[in-house]
């Protein structure tokens, strides 16, 4: 079941009381500190508050006792025996790609072709761009999912019903209109100068309207031309608070395919900086094939990289290099890249990346904590958006998204954690052994 906080009266606080609480939960309560460690109570008890129609706030999160003394007249909601956590971030997914999932390919490249530019190109008829965009959303709301960054497609109509969908729900969604002038089939080829003009539009139109943010999205550099890139270096440059966001160094053919198109920039990745698409702000899917000099970069202009392990596993692309992104110190979150993805499921996703983690482990031990994964999934995805502080976390201040989950939603889920004995063995069975079943509830602002 997903659904909302209760609308709470809008009559005006006295200036000389504090601001009133919307609701308190009682359940256990997964946060995570500054430094990425979990900050966990049994018996917990999350406070929000809410002014107007406003998003509600985190006002306090701790442990049950000690608050429900703090704050003895808010109404709780007893949900003793399941877990609140925060709401999950998807840092790379394709909206219109949602019918395309689980199709069979030899590669990334004939994926794209034999599926989803042919998919894609029905998202010119507005009606069904509404139809998928309230599906998907749905689907991301019943996987425990409250923001995303978020491909559209080539054409405006795809961006206007996605927002329109999302400002529905009240959910914090980023997306922007593909840019793709080049190699791609009648349909979704846009021209160079009106798709720039298009995306400026479209800022213009969503941008900081309720919880939207626009992202100025080349599809990734092969299907753009020169002209294209250099103008959407010059409008991520005009407006430094939108998202910049596409696709690098995936699979081996599609490097090679970049570097014979864009000869003069030192690596594939180089080619984004080149034109000036790489700053705070800027995500780039899948970041696998990389050498230190790419890393270093990531790190100096502050961006991120979104994994997608499932996605990467599907199409045999690789396995992105945790170690070495730790190491190099560039931000790095979870992302499930449906339809190449095989899942929406943030639990999926988790699963998959331990397993990617194991494949380049360099040294003994669990290849990513299971903590380290949920955090990947939330504040992790925040901080990688520049949205840290904002959602992804229950601490005080935040935007209240939260999933409620429950630990016994299967016989063997129950089995399994009846028997944890840390906070890493609840959440590692949760990973191995969830689904959507055990999310029980989605609540947004």
């Amino acid at each position: 079941m997903n659904a909302s906080p209760d609308e709470p009266s809008t009559a005006p606080d006295s200036p000389h009381r504090a601001p009133r609480i919307s609701r308190a939960w009682r359940a256990s309560l997964l946060r995570f500190d500054k430094a990425g460690q979990p900050l966990f109570e049994a018996d917990g008890m999350l406070v929000t508050e809410q002014h107007g129609n406003a998003p509600a706030r985190v006002l306090a999160g701790g442990e049950w006792a000690s608050l429900r003394r703090a704050y003895p007249d808010v109404p709780v909601t007893d949900l003793t025996g399941y877990l609140i956590a925060p709401g999950f971030i998807d840092l790379h997914v394709h909206y219109p790609q949602t019918d395309v999932i689980g199709s069979p390919a030899d590669g990334l490249l004939p994926w794209l072709n034999h599926y989803t530019f042919p998919q894609e190109t029905r998202f010119a008829e507005r009606s069904h761009a509404d139809e998928v965009a309230a599906f998907f959303l749905d689907q991301l709301l019943a996987h425990g999912v409250t923001s995303a960054l978020v491909f559209a497609t080539s054409h405006p109509n795809s961006v206007d019903a996605f927002f329109e969908a999302a400002q529905q729900r009240r959910l914090r969604m980023i997306t922007g209109k593909c840019l793709m002038d080049r190699f791609s089939p009648d349909g979704l080829r846009d021209d160079t100068e009106q798709s720039l003009i298009d995306t400026e539009t479209l800022i213009g139109r969503w941008h900081g309207q309720d919880r939207l943010g626009y992202a100025i999205t080349p599809r990734f550099a092969c299907t753009s031309t020169p002209e294209q890139l250099r103008g959407a270096g010059e409008l991520a440059a005009r407006y430094p608070d939108v998202w910049v966001q596409s696709h690098v160094a995936e699979n081996v053919d599609e490097i090679r395919w970049a570097r014979e198109l864009f000869p003069a920039s030192r690596s594939y990745l180089s080619t984004y900086d080149d034109f000036g698409l790489m700053r705070r702000r800027s995500v780039y899917a899948h970041c696998i094939h990389f050498d230190d000099t790419d890393r270093a970069l990531m790190r100096e202009r502050q961006t991120a990289a979104a994994v997608c392990p499932t996605s990467n596993l599907f199409l045999g692309s690789g396995f992105f290099d945790f170690d070495k992104a730790l190491s190099a110190g560039f931000a790095h979150a979870l992302a499930s890249d449906v339809g190449g993805g095989t899942s929406l499921s943030p639990l999926a996703t988790m699963a998959a990346a331990y397993h990617v983690g194991r494949e380049g482990q360099t040294k003994a031990g669990l290849s990513l904590s299971p903590s380290r994964l949920w955090w990947l999934h939330t504040a992790g995805g925040a901080r990688a958006l520049d949205l840290e502080g904002v959602v992804g976390n229950l601490q005080p201040g935040c935007e209240a998204d939260f999933v409620v989950i429950n630990p016994k939603a299967t016989p063997l889920l129950a089995r399994r954690t009846a028997q944890a004995n840390s906070l890493d063995e609840l959440l590692f069975a949760l990973i191995v052994l969830g689904d959507d079943r055990a999310v029980v509830q989605t609540v947004v602002a």
